[in-house]
């Protein structure tokens, strides 16, 4: 059982600066979530243009909403011709596997997801150039690259750091889930019209039921722009 506490953040809800906005469609990546880790990612461009606030934030691991949409024609296209993600060498390309029959599916899944993110270097893996890298905390049977997705970062949960072992790595990954599921099963962090179940939360530490689902109360109607849930 690790030492960090299992929920961050007041009851109340997020703290400033919190929540902040990050969106765009869902690129390829380096494929190891699914691969090494067995936590498949959902990686967005790092853009400083589209999102000014990233250049200050500090590496580490997030936690909050996602709402996916279906793809915006030439979006994906568009990042994979700006973007590079960072490799040993700084030089590897974005390549698409934008998949028609994926993401023609992807209206069947929008809606709202518990997510968990890191946003860093992943020095594990000797990264040189920053990535944002999304685990849904839902079970898709497919991949949906090119399908847009909109966060709303709700809290931080620790900083980047390095490990000994995958083991080490994925054991770490796999306590930030929870916590991101705990902290956000209370309804100052569930955005209003929502239930606090959609968080997957169903114990707390140590094995207690947590209490009956509730009506979320965090406004941020930003979220909601172009999905209708």
């Amino acid at each position: 059982m690790s030492s960090r506490p299992s929920i961050v953040g007041p009851d109340a809800g997020p703290e400033q600066p919190f929540p902040v906005k990050m969106e765009g469609p869902i690129i390829s990546g380096f494929g190891r979530g699914s691969r090494e880790l067995g936590i498949p990612t959902a990686n967005l461009p790092v853009d400083a243009e589209a999102t000014p606030w990233i250049a200050d934030c500090v590496s580490g691991v997030y936690f909050g909403w996602a709402v996916l949409e279906a793809a915006r024609p030439g979006e994906a296209a568009a990042a994979e011709a700006k973007g590079t993600l960072g490799d040993d060498s700084g030089e590897k390309k974005i390549t698409s596997k934008l998949s028609t029959e994926n993401t023609e599916r992807t209206p069947a899944v929008a809606g709202l997801y518990p997510m968990v993110m890191s946003i860093g270097y992943n020095p594990f893996y000797h990264n040189t150039k920053r990535t944002a890298e999304v685990h849904i905390l839902y079970p898709f049977a497919y991949d949906f690259y090119g399908a847009h997705m909109r966060l709303a970062i709700l809290g931080y949960i620790r900083p980047e750091q390095n490990y000994d072992s995958l083991d080490a790595l994925v054991a770490d990954i796999q306590f930030d889930c929870v916590v991101a599921r705990q902290s956000l099963a209370r309804a100052g962090w569930t955005p209003v019209g929502q239930s606090t179940a959609l968080a997957g939360a169903n114990k707390k530490e140590g094995g207690a039921e947590t209490e009956a689902a509730q009506a979320g109360t965090l406004v941020i109607p930003w979220l909601f722009a172009q999905t209708q849930l």
